[in-house]
């Protein structure tokens, strides 16, 4: 990836800067709700085997790994908004984004894990009973394989 261009403004660079990597809104309200639930989950657990990289929520005794990707970083469908100014680079580091959610994916699917991958536009409710759903089928199917 070529080298990050200078910012349009110091106010764009200082509110980029200043956006959280994790422990965002949508993830604060899916943990709240699954804590409220008596669910105990670890954060930002290491995916193993993959230095630099974590799991948002992770269920480490059924491996059941959640992610709440956010709309921008991402490269939501039906929300990212590519900046124009230094369009290009914005489009690969996105892209470079999605390849490297699609690797962790496949790192911890061979690893036995089960991997939920949720937008931050999506309901905690909805997120949180996709969840529940998730560890319930592995408590009952220990070993990920249908019968």
């Amino acid at each position: 990836m070529k080298e990050r261009p200078a910012a349009i403004s110091k106010a764009v660079s200082g509110a980029m800067r200043s956006m959280p990597e994790h422990s965002t809104g949508p993830e604060m309200a899916v943990r709240r709700q699954l804590f409220a639930k008596g669910m105990r989950y670890r954060v930002q657990y290491p995916v193993p085997g993959a230095p630099r990289r974590s799991i948002d929520i992770a269920f480490p005794g059924k491996k059941v790994a959640v992610f709440i990707d956010g709309c921008f970083w991402h490269g939501c469908s039906e929300h990212r908004n590519i900046p124009a100014h230094n369009r290009d680079w914005w489009q690969s580091k996105i892209d470079q984004n999605r390849s490297r959610d699609r690797d962790t994916n496949e790192i911890l699917r061979n690893a036995g894990w089960l991997v939920l991958r949720c937008w931050e536009h999506d309901l905690a409710e909805q997120i949180v009973a996709a969840v529940i759903f998730a560890l319930s089928e592995r408590m009952n199917n220990p070993n990920g394989t249908s019968d």
